[in-house]
């Protein structure tokens, strides 16, 4: 199966830059999930394969539930650590972009990506690509970022000196950003790549639980209040959401990751077509974080474009409102009756 997605020139391209360059750094979105991680400690380690020196750069935390990627504690994060972050990119002679090809997606490092003006690569499966880059990889029907970093290492070559640590964080991208391969992953050739990277002896079943079996107890509690008490199904239509508050962050012991894929569980009911989570921030007043989930055709990025200043893939999208939480409310019922010919 051909899987390759560079024309013969961008392969030169991507293949001269590489070479020309000793200090690279691979930076990820605000916020990192899965994919964003598990693409960027793919990319770095066949980066380092052929010598390169690499930073990974991150703005923030990465959840408990990919923490334990190899690879991933040797990651420098912004908020924590702005000089290693800010040198690396001063020393750099080629930045990579995984996972995010837009202004706006690393919160305060944003200013950091754009003074630095070294040549810079992008690889990226998300619409509407704004960044700059001497060579833009953009597939926005691939199924994940690390599908395409796969993609990529395969048609430079690479697969040979892949080791059981980036195939298991490729894996874990693909796999996360697929919700364990429940949607936008019906073309064969994903399932010809996890061919691929079994042979390179990864554990599939021990990374399945290291993500989604890894909740600690307040967060259970936390997710089935949740379900149990904010859950607001709409009547006469497949769609629901839900509210998140501050007080019941912080009542439940909130961190990172604690409410990762929540707003896939409403999408469990019987004929269920659109999900939407509305979070209070907890760092800035009146913002509220949105994510939204669909199964089928239904358009997850029109609506977050149109309503929630956001966007993202058809079956998963996310964006914010400087609001209120009532206000946010009534926005998210105005966006579902909007689209009430397609929730019915």
């Amino acid at each position: 199966m051909n899987i390759n997605i560079l024309t013969d020139q961008e392969a030169a391209i991507l293949r001269e830059t590489i070479a020309a360059s000793h200090r690279i750094v691979v930076c990820a979105h605000k916020s990192p999930d899965g994919d964003a991680i598990g693409s960027s400690l793919g990319w770095a380690g066949y980066l380092r394969s052929l010598g390169k020196k690499v930073d990974i750069c991150v703005p923030d935390m990465i959840p408990d539930s990919i923490s334990w990627l190899p690879g991933a504690v040797g990651i420098l994060r912004y908020d924590r650590q702005p000089e290693l972050v800010q040198r690396a990119f001063d020393e750099a002679d080629l930045v990579c972009c995984v996972d995010f090809s837009s202004e706006g997606r690393l919160d305060e490092m944003d200013h950091v990506l754009l003074g630095c003006k070294t040549q810079r690569v992008i690889i990226d499966h998300h619409l509407s690509p704004n960044l700059e880059a001497k060579l833009l990889v953009s597939q926005p029907h691939a199924s994940s970022a690390s599908d395409l970093v796969f993609r990529v290492v395969w048609q430079l070559g690479g697969f040979p000196q892949m080791d059981q640590t980036w195939a298991t964080c490729i894996y874990c991208g693909m796999m996360t950003d697929t919700g364990g391969f429940t949607y936008n992953s019906t073309q064969p050739y994903i399932y010809y790549i996890i061919c691929l990277l079994l042979t390179k002896n990864i554990d599939k079943d021990k990374i399945y639980r290291n993500v989604f079996n890894n909740a600690r107890i307040p967060a259970v509690r936390f997710r089935g209040y949740l379900m149990n008490e904010k859950l607001q199904v709409i009547e006469g239509l497949h769609a629901s959401f839900y509210t998140v508050t501050r007080e019941e962050l912080k009542k439940y012991d909130f961190i990172k990751g604690d409410l990762e894929g929540l707003v896939n569980v409403p999408l469990t009911i019987k004929g269920h077509k659109l999900s939407i989570s509305l979070r209070e921030d907890t760092d800035i007043d009146n913002r509220i974080l949105i994510s939204l989930r669909s199964v089928d055709d239904f358009p997850c990025n029109k609506m977050a474009a149109e309503f929630f200043n956001g966007g993202g893939h058809r079956n998963a999208s996310g964006g914010k409102l400087l609001c209120s939480m009532q206000e946010a409310e009534q926005i998210a019922l105005k966006a579902i009756l909007a689209y009430a010919d397609m929730l019915k």
